[in-house]
């Protein structure tokens, strides 16, 4: 495991250690800290724990999203492999 990255969202530190390098755990909490911000800023009033809540649903429904867009991305290329394979099968035959 790395060392501890000190990252900073919603004006808090926080130590932070992962497998991953000192850029990712920055990139990751820079997309943390601005999903906070979004939220704090539209809402007014929230506590913290409340945006932070707000802020992980928002996080895991673009991340649901990605996951679908993913698989049917992939479903597309597979059916246009599928489709690919079949003209050329009718090619060589």
């Amino acid at each position: 495991m790395e060392q501890p990255v000190r990252v900073r969202i919603l004006d808090h530190e926080y130590l932070v250690r992962s497998d991953e390098g000192e850029k990712q755990v920055q990139l990751v909490a820079e997309f943390v800290n601005e999903r906070f911000k979004e939220i704090k800023d539209g809402t007014q009033g929230l506590s913290e724990t409340k945006t932070a809540i707000l802020a992980a649903f928002h996080i895991a429904s673009e991340y649901f999203q990605a996951l679908k867009d993913r698989d049917d991305l992939t479903e597309k290329v597979q059916d246009r492999a599928r489709a690919l394979n079949l003209r050329i099968d009718s090619i060589t035959r």
